[in-house]
């Protein structure tokens, strides 16, 4: 489904990838995993059309995205979970869900995805005319799921969604994670908690300073000794 080769990325003169090259097949959850600023993110905002490859292919369902806006990305069906979840917090949980839907035209198709979204995830229908800036850190995770699925995508990618979550919050999140991958959701899934992503991935990548240094299966990641110690530190 969505396959880089060999990309090179830059923030002007600072090169921060290096020959990436990643597949994800679809239903499969992938992830990508390495310690802050190995470049996870950076490889999100090039999928996303943010950040323009220096060098490189990027294919998605078999034709090149390279130079497309970051609108017709969400449009041929990639849709990006930002670090930080990024909701519109003076907005309703409505309307947030909403702007998901800012590409599409058909208005019944957007209310059933939002009555969807609320059958899906049960606090959201409950906070229905709530400022999203009085959810909880956890819910508002909640809604930024839920908005980038009003976009109706081939291909989730979600960055950091853990990140500044308390203990027992963290591990809610990967369960919502691990269901949505259930019902068929193909998902790229970006985070520093390795030894929880490594549990419910199919595959993944280890990032080390724009590079990929390891890949294969979540189970022979897992028995790769130095990926506690070296990269990430005890969970």
């Amino acid at each position: 489904m969505l396959v880089l080769e060999d990309v090179n990325a830059s923030y002007g003169s600072v090169v921060a990838l290096w020959g990436v090259s990643i597949r994800v097949g679809e239903g499969e959850m992938v992830g990508l995993i390495g310690a802050n600023g190995a470049g996870k993110t950076t490889v999100l905002s090039t999928i996303a059309g943010v950040l323009r490859p220096a060098r490189g292919t990027i294919t998605f369902g078999g034709e090149s995205i390279v130079g497309e806006s970051p609108e017709n990305i969400v449009r041929k069906g990639i849709a990006l979970v930002p670090e930080g979840r990024r909701i519109f917090p003076g907005l309703t949980v409505e309307e947030n869900l909403r702007l998901g839907a800012a590409t599409r035209s058909d208005r019944l198709g957007i209310q059933q995805g939002i009555d969807e979204m609320y059958q899906r995830f049960p606090i959201l229908g409950e906070r229905l005319h709530s400022s999203a800036g009085t959810l909880s850190g956890g819910e508002q995770q909640q809604l930024a799921i839920a908005r980038a699925l009003m976009c109706r995508p081939k291909l989730l990618m979600l960055d950091e969604p853990s990140l500044g979550l308390a203990p027992k919050l963290v591990g809610d999140v990967f369960d919502l994670v691990a269901e949505l991958r259930d019902t068929g959701v193909t998902i790229l899934l970006v985070e520093q908690n390795v030894a929880k992503t490594l549990r419910i991935v199919d595959r993944a990548y280890l990032m080390r300073t724009g590079r990929i240094v390891a890949e294969g299966p979540a189970y022979e990641l897992r028995e790769a000794v130095d990926i506690k110690s070296a990269y990430l530190g005890a969970e």
